[in-house]
């Protein structure tokens, strides 16, 4: 049965999900990148990057790869495809990612503003979907048959998924890292009372790795 999941989402250990003051300069926010550097230096990450290199058969690589693999479908939040806000001024703006995006995969982006589908190289199409979080994942889970649909962030996004009660796995990466500020994750969240529980933990050098599901 497939499942909704959060995967590869770092945290601070003051429980902040992303720096202040996100920009085309800092799309993670200011000092967000500090929470990455498990995912940074390993193979994954550097393929998504178009660059050589990177460490293999870690902890880290382990979860890069759980964090990308088996899902049929992606929702995201309007952050996480650009820093542009309010009405689209034109469609230039096509993702973090250029032309060939890593999902590979219908990818639904939440936002109040219209916007025609975008096909993107690699299987990826961005999808705008205005009806809300219900919406976008019924779309999603059409869209991901029997695969997993993964909730991409960023943290206001994650944190309306789980008040509502339809996350059933979440991956957590906390770094050893305090923001200080930023978007906090578990802010009017009760990850005990939506029924969840630590069904996994292993660490690296650089984060710990928590996977936590229901039941």
């Amino acid at each position: 049965m497939s499942k909704v999941r959060v995967a590869g989402f770092s945290v601070s250990l003051d429980g902040f999900g992303a720096g202040i003051e996100q920009s085309l300069k800092d799309p993670l926010g200011k000092r967000g990148g500090e929470m990455f550097q498990w995912f940074f230096h390993t193979k994954m990450f550097c393929a998504m990057v178009g660059r050589e290199g990177g460490t293999t058969g870690g902890v880290d690589d382990e979860f890069a790869h759980r964090s990308m693999e088996g899902f049929g479908a992606f929702i995201l939040g309007r952050n996480m495809f650009g820093p542009v806000r309010g009405p689209w001024p034109d469609e230039e703006w096509k993702g973090w990612w250029g032309d060939d995006p890593p999902y590979h995969a219908p990818t639904y982006v939440l936002t109040h503003y219209a916007r025609e589908p975008l096909v993107m190289e690699g299987g990826t199409t961005f999808h705008f979907v205005t009806g809300g979080i219900e919406e976008a994942l019924a779309l999603a889970k059409k869209a991901a048959g029997d695969k997993d649909v993964k909730i991409g962030g960023g943290v206001a996004t994650v944190r309306q998924y789980l008040q509502a009660g339809l996350i059933d796995s979440l991956h957590l990466a906390m770094a050893p890292v305090l923001l200080g500020q930023g978007e906090a994750l578990f802010s009017g969240v009760d990850l005990h009372a939506l029924g969840f529980a630590v069904k996994e933990r292993k660490n690296s050098d650089y984060a710990t790795h928590l996977v936590l599901e229901k039941g």
